[in-house]
């Protein structure tokens, strides 16, 4: 991994490299500061007024060569509109030529667009590494007294009005231009039409990284935390190629389907299946939550196992998953709740969701990532969905000698049997991707940039966390030298290292994880006791009302991926859900009496929607604030927030068990106590790094 300040100066466009950001000089700067507050030379006052006047420079010499290069655009674009006005008397070798010509103006805007990106990078990072050194929240003042003024540079920067005028008349022209058998058709008239020509593609993506623009595929993708390593290379998209290998991909998400399926086909029956044995009823809560505390432990070792292959943790992951469902089957002969206990651990143990993300993150090509991520995500909510409605299909009950088969013990089945069959269509698709090192050739800067924006990664631009205790750049100065030291630029090697990479940013992102699967897996765990309880539900019913809700994870994705994240920054997205949620939470306490189907129904939809639309934002962040060092290797982001979503369903099931002792009646509102709670901090934490989110 080579530092920023290496990979700037490298990628620089050489005729603009006066305008660039001056990375290397504040890096300095920031160090000389460092040592004249040592000898007491300059205060803190002094430091930051000089360190942010050098900044505004920096930023507004960026600004002005932008705003000139925009001009040099319009100007071309101009003449060439003169020449289309006159496109009808044009032959089709001059309708060409035209077309050529802005293209070139297009390969120009993306050279432009590229110089604002590397720049706003440089911008964030130092911003960064002032924090890092001196202990300030510095970047939070920064970007709300510059970003939010009526003449902000900065805006003119991450907002960039002129280069969007620009996009549009090449987009426009070009678009007009095509062979649409004799139709003049516009972008303006038909916004959804497909415009062929693939300078308008790498555009649209270079912007997109600009605005943080999204759409239904990209939102639906953030869900998988499939962590990305920023300004990724052109060799990484070669060696995927290699790697990848299509029945694989669908083996992947087979498994996270079916373990999906596998978590909540049993939620509807669980009570019953406890009273059955002669526990409580509540003890749901644990026979639920065994599975996630298998999990906790799995996610690690399979993460782990991935490094080496992804075949033997598959493989391995299946037979566990069929041993253990077989488990829970037979408890009911056995009449051992410990039976039943210990083949949900097992369960839990063949959690292989850490493979089937890192398999998504190594092995699948950068074009292709984003669907495959989205495929993740899909195969989650549709899994969900599955096992409770599946559950409410298997009434039933009959013996085959001296086994039961009823409504406890079919999923055990059922489940038993398909991890049979994906073992045997395992062992004969799934194809071992190669982890031999791979030798690109080395390109050229300009081929570099090129490649940088046509690979289309969605990268932050300007999002900054307060007091990184670890740069991810972590540019260390060594007797003058530009090179990172060694241990700087490796992956985190054990959950106390990936801990002291976490900034308070990404803390709260977690917390707001923690937060929203606690109160998910609350509202989903008690459903089959409080319903049975307060309004005498059937299993098919309980069914029912859990297969609706897990349906309106994608309507729900889709409303807000391609309308209302278009519509609003991510952050605000982030704290209306969260009030949202919480007003959820408030919704389903019992202080009405008698409790009505309509008040559960409503304040169970409101949490849930909003607590999946929170997901994907929370996500979509967490991934942006947290260290590229941890976007690799065993302890990574994807774990870090697993094993924070796991952690939160081994408590709320606890949770449920614990609260049951005291009985039925008081289930509801103790459960919710802990989940309003929590709420109610990570608004108050979210407030706090509000601005750190830009």
């Amino acid at each position: 991994m080579v530092e920023f300040g290496k990979k700037l100066k490298e990628r620089q466009i050489q005729e603009w490299q006066a305008y660039y950001i001056n990375y290397k000089l504040m890096k300095k700067r920031v160090k000389q500061y460092a040592q004249q507050i040592q000898i007491g030379a300059l205060d803190r006052r002094q430091v930051l007024k000089d360190f942010s006047k050098m900044l505004d420079n920096q930023i507004e010499k960026i600004v002005l060569f932008l705003l000139e290069q925009q001009g040099v655009l319009a100007g071309r674009l101009a003449k060439l509109g003169e020449q289309h006005s006159s496109a009808e008397q044009l032959d089709i070798a001059k309708i060409s030529e035209l077309r050529e010509a802005y293209r070139v103006v297009g390969q120009d805007l993306l050279k432009l667009l590229f110089f604002v990106e590397m720049n706003a990078i440089g911008i964030r990072k130092i911003l960064k590494k002032f924090d890092k050194r001196f202990g300030y929240r510095f970047t939070d003042y920064y970007v709300k007294t510059r970003a939010n003024h009526p003449y902000s540079q900065l805006q003119q920067v991450f907002k960039h009005v002129g280069v969007g005028a620009v996009v549009g008349a090449i987009s426009r022209n070009l678009g007009e231009l095509q062979e649409r058998q004799g139709s003049y058709l516009s972008i303006y008239d038909q916004p959804a039409l497909a415009l062929q020509d693939p300078i308008n593609d790498q555009i649209k993506a270079a912007v997109d990284r600009l605005t943080h623009s999204t759409n239904f595929l990209n939102f639906l993708a953030q869900h998988a935390l499939i962590m990305q390593e920023e300004l990724p290379t052109p060799a990484e998209a070669q060696i995927d190629d290699r790697k990848y290998h299509f029945m694989s991909l669908l083996l992947n998400l087979a498994n996270t389907f079916l373990y999906m399926v596998n978590t909540y086909i049993i939620v509807p029956t669980a009570d019953d299946y406890a009273t059955s044995l002669g526990a409580a009823a509540t003890v749901c809560g644990i026979i639920i939550g065994a599975m996630a505390i298998a999990q906790v432990f799995s996610s690690v070792y399979f993460s782990a196992w991935s490094n080496k292959s992804y075949f033997k943790p598959l493989i391995f992951s299946s037979i566990v998953l069929f041993l253990g469902n077989t488990l829970y089957a037979l408890a009911y002969d056995f009449k051992s709740i410990w039976v039943l206990l210990i083949g949900r651990l097992f369960c839990g143990l063949g959690s292989a969701r850490a493979v089937n993300r890192r398999y998504i993150s190594d092995c699948v090509p950068l074009n292709i990532r984003m669907q495959a991520s989205a495929g993740f995500v899909s195969a989650s909510a549709l899994g969900m969905a599955c096992g409770p409605a599946l559950a409410g299909i298997l009434q039933t009950n009959f013996k085959i000698y001296k086994l039961t088969i009823n409504q406890d013990t079919l999923p055990g089945w059922v489940m038993a049997a398909a991890w049979l069959v994906y073992l045997v269509w395992l062992g004969i698709s799934f194809k071992e991707p190669s982890r031999e090192e791979n030798h690109v050739e080395p390109q050229s800067t300009a081929e570099s940039a090129q490649n940088e924006l046509e690979n289309g990664i969605r990268q932050p631009l300007l999002l900054t966390s307060d007091g990184d205790h670890q740069d991810d750049d972590d540019d260390t100065e060594l007797d003058g030298s530009e090179e990172a030291s060694e241990e700087s630029r490796m992956t985190a090697n054990s959950i106390a290292s990936a801990y002291r990479l976490l900034t308070p940013s990404v803390k709260v992102q977690l917390l707001i994880y923690f937060m929203l699967k606690y109160a998910i897996e609350i509202l989903l765990s008690e459903s089959s006791v409080v319903t049975t309880y307060y309004f005498k539900w059937s299993t098919s019913t309980v069914a029912i009302f859990l297969a609706c809700i897990g349906l309106t994870v994608l309507p729900v994705n889709i409303f807000v991926g391609s309308y209302i994240s278009n519509m609003f920054e991510e952050r605000q997205i982030l704290l209306v859900s969260e009030i949202m949620v919480c007003i959820g939470i408030l919704l389903s306490f019992h202080v009405i009496i008698p409790y009505s189907v309509p008040q559960y129904v409503c304040s169970g939809l409101i949490m849930f929607v909003f607590a999946e639309v929170l997901e994907g934002v929370n996500l979509s962040l967490l991934s942006r604030v947290m260290s590229s060092r941890l976007s690799k290797g065993t302890y990574n982001g994807g774990l870090l927030s697993t094993e924070a979503g796991t952690l939160a369903r081994v408590v709320a099931d606890a949770t449920i068990t614990l609260v049951g002792y005291l009985g039925v009646s008081k289930l509801l509102n103790l459960t919710l106590l802990p989940s309003l709670l929590i709420c109610i901090a990570s608004i108050i934490a979210t407030c706090f790094t509000y601005n750190s989110l830009y």
